[in-house]
């Protein structure tokens, strides 16, 4: 079950590798993310100390929980080996690259995030993908009117 999307990072990126890593929550997050109270808008990956953080992500505090004392902006560590650590700082300092979060789901009992390697698409390009989509959106318009 797929928990949230960040649909802005598609649109503004474009994503040229996927990778997935665990994430590192306490028990009244991992309620709050599972209740839908997750959002990946402006959401990054940064690497410090040989470990991952998805950073500026917000999970909402989750209401019926006692303790009621965790940051909702709080850096998340993402546990991922050491090589893909090394692999993504790499990319990471590459020219033009960033990394950005995709999705949150669950896999079996444990919520993953998809991460993407993801290059900055310029602004002729996004105008591009929104004048496709409304080609395509009246398309299926003249479609249906006329079944």
């Amino acid at each position: 079950m797929i928990y949230a999307k960040n649909k802005k990072a598609r649109f503004d990126y474009e994503i040229l590798e996927t990778l997935e890593a665990g994430l590192m929550l306490t028990g009244s997050e991992v309620k709050s993310i599972r209740t839908g109270n997750i959002k990946l808008t402006g959401g990054f990956i940064t690497i410090h100390n040989n470990e991952a953080y998805l950073t500026n992500a917000h999970i909402s505090k989750y209401k019926y929980s006692s303790i009621k004392n965790y940051d909702p902006e709080r850096s998340l560590k993402l546990l991922l080996s050491t090589k893909e650590i090394n692999y993504l700082r790499g990319k990471s300092q590459e020219k033009g690259l960033t990394i950005v979060p995709l999705s949150v789901y669950n896999k079996d009992r444990h919520i993953k995030v998809e991460i993407g390697i993801a290059r900055g698409k310029k602004k002729y390009d996004k105008r591009r993908v929104i004048k496709e989509r409304e080609e395509e959106r009246e398309v299926r318009r003249k479609m249906k009117e006329t079944f």
